[in-house]
C-alpha cells in the first residue's frame, strides 16, 4: 500500500513541475545571449543591444546610456531616446500603417524659430530625416503642434512642397503657462497630418507683418510632432525647456534583407515573390507579413500564436485552454496549433440538460425581447432629438411648402444612409479633409452618392445650417455639384451630394505620373465652366452665395471631363441688401484673398481672387504655395504678378500651354488673371464679367484652331479638334473625351 502511495506522490510531483515549467516559459524576444531590456524598456529583435548579431543592421542598434533618469535606450543611428518599442500584433487588426503595433515611441526634437529660443544649452537640433530608412513618422498617432503668434507651415524637405499648416492668434501677449486647448486662439494651434507617407519635414514660421513682439517668449516660435494619446497643452512649457516631445515612429524591415528572404522560403514557400505592391498581405503557417511602403515590410505572429515574429520559430502556439480570458469552452478544452476546440462529455443527463436549456432559453427570451424593444425606442428618441436640434422641423416645414421643389431637397434617414455606405465602412471613404470625411454610397434606386460627414458643428448655428441646406439644395446648374439633401438624425448633420467619378482638377494638374494631360482646349473649357458656375452663385441664384474656398481640389470632373464646383462646407448665402460676410478667416493657404485675410470681411470679389489663383494653376501647372521657388515667389499669385510685370509670362507657362495655345488667347487669359489678383477688391472684375471674357477667349481660340486645321497641309503641325495627339504629333486612340491628351 505504501509503495502505491509513493508512486502516486512521485507522479503528482512530476505533473506539478511540468505545470510550473509551462507556466513560466515565455517566448524569447531577443536573439540568444542578448539582453532583452535596457532600463525599463523591452528591446525585441530586430532591435538589439551589444554585439552585432543582437540586431538586424545598423538601423536597429540600441545603446544604453545613463542620464538623470537612470539607464535609457537610444536609437544609435538616429540619435533618439527610445521610450518604448512594440511588436506588431495581428490580433489587434491589419498590421499595415497605423494599425496593430509596430511602433517606437521616442523623444523627438522640437523645432525652434531661432537657436536663441532654446532654454537648454545644446538642445536645438532638427528632427531626423527618415528617408532611406525602414522608419516612418506615424500619421495616425501624431499631430503637428505650433506655439506661435502667426502661421506655422510643415514642409517636405525632399520635395519642398507645403504639407500642412496652422495659424494662431495672440491677444494681449502670450502666456507660456496657459495654452487652453491649442485651438489657434491662444498662441497655440494644432492640425492632423494629411499626407500619404511622412519620412522627413521642416517647419517655417510666418508672423503677421503688423504684429510687434515683446519679450523672448513672443519672439520665439516652436513646432513639433507629438503623440496624440500623450499630449496635453499644460506640458508644453516644461518640454520646450527640455527640447523634446514624445512622438511615435512606425517601423518595419526591408523586403530584400536576408531575414525576409529566409522567412519567405521557410514559411511562405516563395509565394510573396509574386506580389510586390504596397498593402499586399500574406498569411503563412505561423505569421503574417505585409508590404507597408516601398519595399518596407512588417511581420506579425498570426492569430493563435504569440512571441517575436522576427526570430526563427519565434511565434509560439498560445494555449488558450490555460487562459481564462481565451477559453470559452463550457466543458472540455483541447488545445491545437493556432487555436482550440471544445468537446462535451456524454452523460445520462443529456436529455435533462436539453430540457433545462430550452426552459432557460424561454426564460431568457422575454428579457432579451424587452431589452431590444427598449434599446430601439432609445435610438428612435435619440434620432428624434438630433433631428429637432439640427433644425429638422424647420427644414421639413420649408420643404413641404408649395413654393419649394421637394425633389431638389430631400431629408434622408440615417438607416438608409447606413445601408448605402455599409455603415460608413472605412473601405467606402473617398477622402478626408479639414471639414470632414466623404463616403461613397449607393441608394436602393441604384444612384451613386457622396455622403459628407462633418468633423464638428457649431450648435449655435444649427438652425442657420438648415436654412443654408434649403438654399443650396435648390441650386440647379450643370457645373455645380448638386446637393441632393441631408440627414439630420445623426449627432452631426450629414450632407448628400451627387457622385462625380473622375476626381479633382488638382489631381490632373499636379500629379507628374498621370497617364493623361489636360489640353489647352480642356483648360479653357474648365476655366469657362467654373467661372460660369461662380457667376451663377453670385448673381443668378435665388439669393447670392459666396463659396469661400475656391481651389483646384474643390473642382471635380465628370465622365465627360466637364467641371463641377464642389465642397460648400464653409460657403455662405448673403441677403441681397448685404455686400459682405464678417467671419473668422477660413480657407486654404495660397488661395486667400489678402483683403479678407486682413479684415475678416468676405465679399464676392474674394471668390474672384481665389478663382484667379486657379487660372494661374491652369496656365503654369504649379502649386499655389511652394517653398522651392524664391522667397518672393513662394506664393504663386505673387510669382505670377511679378512675372507679368517683368514680361516673363512665357517663361513660367506649362510647356503644353505654350505649344498648344495661341499667343493672343494666352495673353488675354493672363490679363483676366491680372485683374482678378488685384490687391484691391473693388478693382477686380465680377465673376459675371470674368465668365463672359473667358467665353469670348474660348470661342476665339476655337475658331482660330478650326481655321488652322483647314489651312495646314501637315496635320501633325496642329492640334485637331476632336482628335488626340501625343507629344510628337502622332494621333493616338481616343477614349472618353477630346479634352484629354495621353502623356508619354
Amino acid at each position: 500500500m505504501s509503495t502505491i502511495m509513493g508512486v502516486e506522490l512521485v507522479f503528482l510531483i512530476l505533473l506539478l513541475l511540468e505545470h510550473l515549467a509551462t507556466a513560466t516559459l515565455s517566448p524569447a524576444l531577443a536573439q540568444p545571449n542578448c539582453q532583452e531590456s535596457c532600463g525599463k524598456v523591452t528591446i525585441p529583435f530586430p532591435f538589439g543591444v551589444g554585439s552585432q548579431h543582437c540586431f538586424l543592421d545598423g538601423w536597429y542598434e540600441i545603446v544604453c546610456q545613463q542620464n538623470k533618469n537612470g539607464t535609457v535606450p537610444r536609437l544609435k543611428k538616429l540619435d533618439l531616446e527610445v521610450l518604448s518599442i512594440s511588436l506588431p500584433d495581428a490580433g489587434k487588426g491589419i498590421i499595415g500603417v497605423g494599425h496593430g503595433g509596430g511602433h517606437i515611441e521616442v523623444n523627438l526634437p522640437i523645432v525652434y524659430s531661432s537657436p536663441n529660443c532654446s532654454r537648454k544649452s545644446g538642445a536645438t537640433r532638427a528632427p531626423p530625416n527618415l528617408t532611406g530608412s525602414p522608419f516612418l513618422y506615424s500619421l495616425d498617432r501624431n499631430s503637428f503642434f505650433a506655439v506661435n503668434c502667426g502661421t506655422a507651415l510643415i514642409n517636405s524637405t525632399a520635395s519642398g512642397s507645403v504639407l500642412l499648416g496652422c495659424r494662431s492668434n495672440c491677444k494681449g501677449g502670450r502666456d507660456l503657462n496657459d495654452y487652453g486647448n491649442c485651438s489657434g486662439r491662444d498662441g497655440c494651434c494644432n492640425t492632423t497630418i494629411d499626407s500619404d507617407i511622412l519620412q522627413d519635414f521642416s517647419v517655417d514660421f510666418l508672423k503677421p507683418k503688423d504684429r510687434v513682439t515683446t519679450g523672448l517668449d513672443e519672439k520665439c516660435s516652436y513646432g513639433f510632432l507629438a503623440d496624440n494619446s500623450w499630449f496635453q497643452p499644460k506640458f508644453i512649457d516644461g518640454l520646450i525647456t527640455e527640447g523634446y516631445f514624445p512622438a511615435v515612429i512606425e517601423w518595419g524591415i526591408f523586403r530584400d534583407t536576408k531575414l525576409a528572404v529566409l522567412f519567405d522560403k521557410l514559411y511562405c514557400r516563395n509565394l510573396a515573390n509574386d506580389f510586390q505592391g504596397d498593402g499586399a498581405l500574406f498569411i503563412c503557417s505561423k505569421f503574417a507579413w505585409i508590404n507597408i511602403y516601398r519595399g518596407i515590410i512588417r511581420f506579425s505572429c498570426y492569430l493563435g500564436y504569440n512571441g517575436n515574429p522576427y526570430l526563427e520559430d519565434g511565434c509560439q502556439d498560445v494555449n488558450e485552454c490555460e487562459d481564462a480570458s481565451l477559453n470559452t469552452c463550457s466543458d472540455i478544452c483541447v488545445n491545437k496549433l493556432g487555436g482550440f476546440v471544445c468537446k462535451h462529455r456524454k452523460t445520462k443527463f443529456i436529455m435533462i440538460g436539453v430540457g433545462a436549456g430550452l426552459g432557460a432559453l424561454l426564460v431568457l427570451l422575454l428579457p432579451w425581447w424587452l431589452h431590444r424593444t427598449i434599446q430601439e425606442r432609445r435610438e428612435i428618441k435619440l434620432r428624434q432629438k438630433f433631428f429637432k436640434r439640427n433644425g429638422g422641423l424647420i427644414l421639413q416645414q420649408q420643404l413641404s411648402s408649395p413654393e419649394v421643389d421637394v425633389e431638389k431637397g430631400k431629408l434622408f434617414n440615417l438607416k438608409e444612409l447606413g445601408k448605402a455606405t455599409d455603415n460608413f465602412n472605412e473601405n467606402r471613404i473617398l477622402g478626408k479633409g479639414g471639414q470632414g470625411t466623404v463616403y461613397k454610397g449607393m441608394l436602393t434606386d441604384g444612384r451613386i452618392i457622396a455622403v459628407k460627414k462633418s468633423v464638428a458643428v457649431d450648435e449655435a448655428k444649427l438652425e442657420e445650417f438648415a436654412n443654408e441646406v434649403l438654399i443650396l439644395s435648390q441650386i440647379n446648374h450643370r457645373n455645380v455639384v448638386r446637393l441632393l439633401g441631408c440627414c439630420l438624425e445623426a449627432e452631426v448633420p450629414l450632407l448628400i451630394y451627387e457622385f462625380i467619378p473622375k476626381g479633382t482638377l488638382h489631381h490632373y494638374l499636379h500629379k507628374p505620373t498621370e497617364d493623361f494631360l489636360l489640353s489647352w482646349e480642356a483648360r479653357l473649357q474648365i476655366a469657362t465652366e467654373v467661372a460660369g458656375a461662380l457667376s451663377y452663385l453670385h448673381s443668378s441664384a435665388s439669393i447670392p452665395i459666396y463659396h469661400r474656398d475656391i481651389k483646384s481640389s474643390n473642382i471635380l470632373l465628370d465622365n465627360k471631363y466637364q467641371a463641377k464646383v464642389a465642397d460648400f462646407g464653409i460657403s455662405r448665402s448673403v441677403p441681397l441688401e448685404k455686400t459682405h460676410v464678417t467671419t473668422l478667416v477660413r480657407g486654404t493657404f495660397g488661395y486667400f484673398d489678402p483683403e479678407y485675410f486682413q479684415s475678416g470681411q468676405f465679399t464676392d470679389k474674394s471668390d474672384v481672387y481665389s478663382f484667379g489663383v486657379v487660372l494661374v494653376e491652369l496656365l503654369t501647372r504649379q502649386t499655389p504655395v511652394c517653398s522651392t521657388r524664391a522667397e518672393e515667389g513662394m506664393n504663386l499669385a505673387m510669382y505670377f504678378m511679378m512675372s507679368m510685370k517683368e514680361e516673363r509670362l512665357f517663361d513660367i507657362l506649362d510647356p503644353q500651354v505654350s505649344e498648344q495655345g495661341g499667343r493672343k488667347e494666352i495673353m488675354a487669359v493672363a490679363d483676366v488673371v491680372k485683374r482678378c489678383l488685384n490687391l484691391k477688391g473693388r478693382k477686380r472684375p465680377t465673376m459675371n464679367e470674368v465668365a463672359m471674357e473667358l467665353e469670348e477667349i474660348r470661342k476665339s481660340w476655337s475658331s482660330s484652331a478650326a481655321h488652322n486645321v483647314q489651312q495646314t497641309e501637315d496635320p501633325t503641325q496642329c492640334l485637331d479638334r476632336g482628335k488626340l495627339r501625343d507629344k510628337d504629333g502622332e494621333e493616338i486612340e481616343q477614349e472618353d473625351s477630346p479634352l484629354i491628351v495621353r502623356a508619354n
